[in-house]
């Protein structure tokens, strides 16, 4: 008997025993589609001074600001990643990813004149909004639930742990109890907006019971979908310079797998995973040199689960 037959996971019509993004999308939308990211040329407010300075310990500048921000043009920056995605897939439907820096960190005008801009892009289908918990204000939330009403939107917010004693490790600027408050504003103001958060394992001074806490955290929570993320040490960032100095080490690939494995053992079976583990940016990628081979960790994330008889949410308890 196959992996995928034997599968007893709900939410899978493959071997994967975690609701998979694809999952998701080919349901909603009846179809493959892709992310196209974009950089509106937005900041942080922990970048610019508003609450702080240098950003977090491990930024490199924005993720898509990388290929981005040297593209001024929003249009030119779509066709360049449609270009890019439909040599790998044979898509036609796409998700605008406001990706780059905090896309709310700007005044309620420009933040509608950036939505329309993304909405109008070419076969788009989803907007999708990378921010963060304390540049939600009511406005802002109203402006997106407006446009909600007119294309289907996720907020994804960068959670990273739940711990306090971490954000202020890794200069986040912003607490837990602000992330709680502003999931429950979104659900009151812009009920119909999907809510992400994104995490990462491998932390500096975090152990294993640190994250597997913020894995029960996101749970209670209950957002719609994820994205669990191993920290990355990349040239240039403070991060780095701990690394160099021997203050911090990272998570081996046996522990990483471990702890993805019991987090999504204790995560409700209907939030949407939409990542496992990130990439890594080319040369500039100083460590763990192991996640280099992405696949290969998530092949054997697919083993363990197998492995274990286990699957998404097997641990999770309702209330």
């Amino acid at each position: 008997m196959s992996q995928a037959s034997s599968n007893p996971f709900e939410y899978s019509d493959t071997n994967k025993r975690y609701h998979t993004y694809n999952y998701y999308l080919n349901r909603r939308f009846g179809k493959r589609c892709a992310k196209i990211t974009l950089d509106f040329g937005f900041t942080c407010p922990n970048i610019d001074g508003t609450k702080g300075v240098g950003g977090c310990i491990y930024c490199s500048g924005g993720s898509a600001s990388l290929n981005c921000r040297s593209v001024p043009s929003i249009k030119e920056q779509f066709a360049r990643g449609v270009e890019m995605v439909q040599k790998k897939w044979d898509v036609s439907s796409f998700i605008a990813y406001m990706q780059a820096y905090t896309n709310t960190h700007t005044s309620p005008k420009r933040l509608k004149e950036a939505i329309s801009e993304a909405m109008a892009l070419p076969d788009v289908v989803m907007l999708d909004i990378a921010t963060r918990a304390d540049c939600l204000e009511n406005e802002k939330l109203e402006i997106i639930n407006e446009a909600s009403k007119i294309m289907p939107i996720t907020l994804e917010l960068g959670l990273q742990s739940s711990s306090d004693k971490t954000a202020k490790i890794i200069n986040r600027c912003h607490t837990y109890a602000e992330l709680e408050d502003a999931v429950q504003r979104i659900r009151k103001i812009a009920p119909s907006v999907k809510i992400g958060l994104h995490i990462i394992n491998g932390l500096p001074e975090e152990n294993y019971d640190d994250m597997i806490k913020t894995a029960q955290d996101v749970a209670k929570i209950h957002p719609d979908l994820i994205k669990i993320h191993l920290l990355h040490v990349i040239k240039g960032t403070p991060l780095a310079k701990m690394y160099e100095n021997g203050k911090y080490t990272p998570i081996s690939r046996d522990e990483y797998i471990k702890i993805v494995c019991d987090q999504l053992e204790l995560l409700p079976p209907d939030i949407v995973i939409e990542r496992l583990t990130g990439d890594g940016i080319g040369s500039d990628l100083l460590a763990p040199e192991w996640s280099r081979k992405k696949v290969t960790v998530i092949n054997d994330i697919d083993k363990e689960l197998y492995r274990r008889k286990s699957f998404q949410g097997s641990k999770f308890k309702k209330k």
